[in-house]
């Protein structure tokens, strides 16, 4: 564990930042409504192209993805910090800079493992 971090702090974050995206998915959703039925609405104004409806489909899912990825890092981070491998990076095992942390605390990746990964996908 990279042990010159406060995970205390780190984890209040975290927190922080579920609480905010839960919030904000909340609120775009209508409150209790789901996704799929603000898209419903959304798509059920006769008046809109068909292109206008489907682009605001694939805004609707691109959200949806962007969200539950976004989530789904942040558990893990926490995750991460609960088992004791917070700050450590995934793929070369050396601690992962507290301004990084601080800056994106879900990130799983050092800078350069981060840069080595981005560059591969291109």
């Amino acid at each position: 564990m990279n042990l010159s971090i406060d995970t205390h702090s780190f984890q209040a974050q975290l927190l922080g930042l579920r609480t905010t995206l839960l919030a904000q998915i909340s609120e775009q959703r209508g409150g209790v409504l789901s996704r799929a039925e603000v898209a419903a609405d959304h798509f059920s104004n006769v008046q809109d192209s068909h292109a206008q409806t489907t682009t605001q489909r694939d805004l609707e899912f691109a959200l949806n993805e962007r969200e539950t990825a976004e989530l789904e890092a942040i558990d893990a981070a926490l995750q991460r910090l609960e088992v004791g491998t917070y700050g450590v990076c995934a793929d070369c095992s050396e601690p992962i800079t507290k301004a990084r942390l601080l800056a994106t605390p879900e990130v799983t990746r050092c800078i350069a493992c981060q840069e080595k990964s981005e560059h591969l996908s291109h």
